[in-house]
């Protein structure tokens, strides 16, 4: 994607070919700047404080993590230790583990001397493979926008835009490049379609207003930012079209994990029979978890990302100000699972299918 015109991965090495660089999503969207990362805990840390956002784009920056630690200590021992360390620093997102996964398994063989080398190469093939991914995810769910299009011009409703309600952040910013369930979103903009996004600012952290309506407005994709007890509310109006969102896990059976406040959103969409659609990077699918209401780990992030706000003053200056009285405790699960039975489908890099065990395995026979 383009920032001012210039074309960008969220992710990319040095010029010196060992260390990475970022954009630090805490500093958007009142700033771009870049992070420099040289080592293995400066990557544990950008990935724990949120400078590294969205499931995607945590597996490939902590892949380069542990090549990074590779470059130091080649070691079995250190693979098998900086690899536990990395995976520890978000635990619901399933794709940092996959990624850390296929390092160890791409270096484990080879003699010490090589094994920095091949964790480079197969971490530079993991963005790849995210990019491909996610172009793919945006061709096979475009053709949902264009049949709600398609649709509404049979009605005599041709002026009318596709109207998307979205939640969170899985665009450009949080994958390598192109994003999942925004992918369909730009590829529809591109191809010349009036489309609409309604963007759910996503509390505690912001990162629909942060980054979502930041990155469609770069890309010129017309959008409303809305707060997050409006979305119910616009389908009950009939203002939605179809609900299009990310995700950090999905189980054997469909079940989806992703950013909180999701599963009331499904719940909305299918009070209203408006279709509500998730896409799913193969990265992101966990064949080992069946029942995701049980089994996926709910991170719980500080109570401070709640009681606190971070955003501009009037002078132009950002700080993070208090919106609770003081001594108020706060709760803050990062994260809500959406069971199978309220998705209408999944998107994919290979096709659409159900949300169900069924649709998974043909898609993916070789997991199942």
């Amino acid at each position: 994607m383009k920032i001012d015109g210039k074309p960008f991965r969220s992710v990319w090495l040095d010029t010196d070919g060992h260390f990475i660089c970022i954009f630090d999503q805490t500093k958007l969207p009142w700033a771009v700047e870049t992070l420099r990362l040289s080592d293995e805990e400066q990557v544990a840390q950008a990935i724990r404080s949120m400078q590294v956002r969205g499931a995607p784009l945590i597996g490939a920056v902590g892949a380069y993590g542990l090549a990074m630690a590779l470059r130091r200590d080649p070691s079995i021992e250190n693979l098998e230790r900086m690899a536990a360390m990395l995976n520890e620093t978000r635990p619901t997102a399933v794709n940092l583990k996959w990624a850390l996964d296929r390092i160890c398994a791409a270096t484990r063989n080879h003699p010490p001397e090589r094994r920095a080398d091949a964790a480079y190469a197969e971490a530079a093939a993991i963005c790849d493979d995210d990019v491909e991914t996610n172009r793919r995810i945006g061709e096979h769910g475009l053709p949902l926008l264009q049949e709600i299009a398609a649709r509404k011009a049979r009605q005599g409703r041709a002026g009318e835009p596709v109207r998307v309600l979205t939640h969170c952040n899985a665009g450009w910013i949080a994958t390598v490049d192109f994003g999942t369930a925004l992918s369909p979103i730009y590829q529809a903009h591109d191809s010349g379609m009036d489309v609409h996004v309604w963007v759910d600012e996503t509390r505690p952290r912001n990162q629909g207003a942060a980054l979502t309506a930041w990155e469609l407005g770069a890309h010129g994709v017309p959008h409303t930012l809305v707060a997050d007890n409006a979305g119910g509310h616009l389908m009950q109006r009939g203002l939605v079209d179809i609900v299009l969102v990310g995700t950090d896990r999905v189980t054997r059976q469909g079940d989806v994990a992703n950013k909180i406040g999701t599963y009331l959103k499904a719940l909305a969409a299918k009070d209203n029979d408006v279709p509500f659609w998730v896409a799913l990077p193969h990265s992101t699918l966990d064949m080992k978890v069946r029942d995701g209401l049980v089994e996926i780990p709910i991170e719980e992030r500080s109570g401070s990302e709640v009681t606190d706000a971070t955003g501009r003053l009037p002078d132009g200056s950002v700080a993070t100000v208090r919106v609770a009285a003081e001594g108020t405790p706060a709760a803050n699960p990062a994260f809500d699972v959406t069971p199978a039975r309220l998705v209408t489908g999944l998107i994919t890099e290979r096709g659409r299918c159900e949300a169900s065990e069924a649709g998974l395995a043909g898609l993916y026979p070789e997991k199942a």
